[in-house]
């Protein structure tokens, strides 16, 4: 079973016309030494930087780039408009056309750490996961963010149905002009953890999402990656 379990489109519909009144958020702390990971690619180098405030992500990131984990693994799903996701160490010697996205580093599912100030804009990394009830993240599989642009009204939809869950989540206005301007997917906001973004590469993932894939959203020709720490 792929490791991102696509959201029902039909709960962005539910939407209420109450106002809401838009608490003050928590600002998070300055980032105090920015984690940056290199991610080359066959179609180009991708550099993401890794948020402190997510710690049990990022550290477990780091260990695996230290351990040359994700050297020579593939990006295995690739969905134009969406997202690219990697980290399948069952991929480093699959046959061409099969299935991919079951497999797991050695230990635990990664606690989630969901953030009110990270969001799916285009070019965040965050972890992919199973359906577990607890939304736990997978221990090596991750994602990057294609994804389209969105309207207020679209975001309205979204924003009203995580406060459900979660009265206190709202769009900022800088958070809704990155939707509305270089796209993402907020359906995903709140339902997986958000760890870094890219800040070099963009346009390499635009490559990667738009490349030729079979019916299980695997590219026809194989898109290796190797990592490595820049600091």
């Amino acid at each position: 079973m792929q490791k991102i379990v696509l959201v029902v489109v039909s709960f962005l519909f539910i939407f209420s016309t109450s106002a809401q009144t838009k608490p003050a958020r928590t600002p998070i702390k300055p980032i105090t030494k920015e984690r940056l990971v290199e991610i080359k690619t066959d179609l180009g180098l991708v550099v993401v930087k890794l948020y402190d405030s997510t710690p049990l992500h990022r550290d477990n990131f780091i260990k695996l780039v230290k351990q040359g984990f994700y050297d020579s693994l593939l990006f295995h799903r690739v969905i134009q408009g969406f997202m690219i996701q990697g980290g399948d160490p069952e991929s480093k010697h699959a046959d061409s056309g099969s299935v991919l996205g079951n497999g797991e580093a050695p230990g635990d599912r990664i606690p989630a750490e969901f953030r009110n100030n990270y969001i799916h804009k285009k070019g965040a990394l965050a972890m992919a996961r199973d359906d577990n009830p607890e939304k736990a993240s997978s221990n090596c599989q991750f994602y990057i963010v294609e994804g389209k642009i969105m309207d207020d009204n679209m975001l309205n939809q979204i924003e009203c149905n995580i406060r459900q869950t979660n009265p206190g989540f709202y769009y900022t206005d800088a958070e809704r002009k990155l939707y509305k301007t270089i796209g993402g997917t907020p359906f995903l906001d709140q339902n997986y953890t958000v760890f870094g973004e890219v800040i070099k590469g963009l346009d390499v993932i635009d490559k990667i999402a738009a490349v030729p894939r079979d019916q299980n959203d695997r590219p026809l020709s194989n898109i290796h990656m190797k990592m490595r720490l820049l600091n």
